[in-house]
């Protein structure tokens, strides 16, 4: 899948904003995607992002968090973890759809349809350059940062 164009999309963010991606040329967009606000792993995940961020604008990178939560649940977890980056609202499956990360997971002896643990990489031309599929939290923020500055 890299090195595609990615579609513009627009979807609702926090911050009353709306994220459109065609209003980050020129930037590279890191574009992760995580199963559910307020939980274990999605915390620390945002977490690490969030402690890297001052970093990440350095390198001229902008962060972008998706999950199929509402609005409202974004914007309480962002504002209890202190997000400095926004939160998509992917309710329809929009952005989970163009980058494939809908996913039959077993949960509980269940399988059930969820987001996989997803980050891709856009250029400042909108193009895909890398992505990481099913990953692993703990220290993903980092590997990507140092992926970041090698560009």
């Amino acid at each position: 899948m890299p090195n595609l164009a990615v579609p513009d999309f627009e979807l609702p963010a926090t911050s009353g904003i709306s994220f459109k991606l065609s209003s980050y040329q020129g930037k590279t967009l890191i574009l992760y995607f995580y199963p559910k606000d307020n939980t274990p792993g999605c915390t620390t995940q945002g977490m690490q992002f969030r402690d890297s961020y001052a970093e990440f604008k350095a390198a001229n990178a902008e962060i972008v968090g998706v999950s199929r939560d509402s609005l409202k649940s974004h914007e309480n977890f962002k504002a209890k973890f202190n997000f400095p980056f926004e939160l998509l609202a992917d309710t329809e499956e929009l952005a989970c759809g163009i980058f494939g990360v809908m996913k039959m997971k077993n949960m509980y002896g269940k399988q059930v349809r969820g987001v996989e643990r997803s980050t891709f990489i856009i250029d400042k031309n909108g193009v895909l350059v890398h992505a990481w599929r099913g990953i692993k939290v703990d220290g993903h923020a980092l590997e990507v940062l140092n992926f970041i500055k090698a560009l």
